[in-house]
């Protein structure tokens, strides 16, 4: 399987944490769950981080089955609307950077 990150680096603006919370479930979600191909989404929220580390608020996670699959997500118009939504909801809550990783994913369920 292949899971791509998005790592959103950077701060929640003071005070509107869990209305960027709200903001990015009820707003952005719906468009990240329409990626063609997608086999899951994960939406993580940070709690809690080492001292020394770098901010992530959010972490997206969307897994697809090949890299086929995820070419084929970032063409698509579904990815463009994604996009769109996601940057409303930064301009508003967010000051950071987003970053992507792609990763073949080994999971052991215990």
């Amino acid at each position: 399987m292949i899971t791509r990150y998005a790592l959103f680096e950077g701060a929640v603006h003071e005070g509107k944490t869990e209305a960027f919370r709200a903001a990015v479930l009820e707003e952005i979600l719906p468009k990240w769950k329409a990626f063609p191909g997608a086999l899951a989404v994960r939406v993580c929220f940070a709690d809690a981080r080492d001292d020394g580390a770098p901010e992530y608020p959010l972490i997206l996670a969307v897994s697809y089955p090949d890299l086929a699959a995820v070419d084929l997500a970032l063409a698509s118009p579904a990815r463009a609307a994604g996009k769109a939504a996601t940057e409303a909801v930064l301009a508003r809550f967010f000051a950071g950077r987003i970053h992507h990783h792609v990763t073949t994913a080994h999971e052991y369920v215990l």
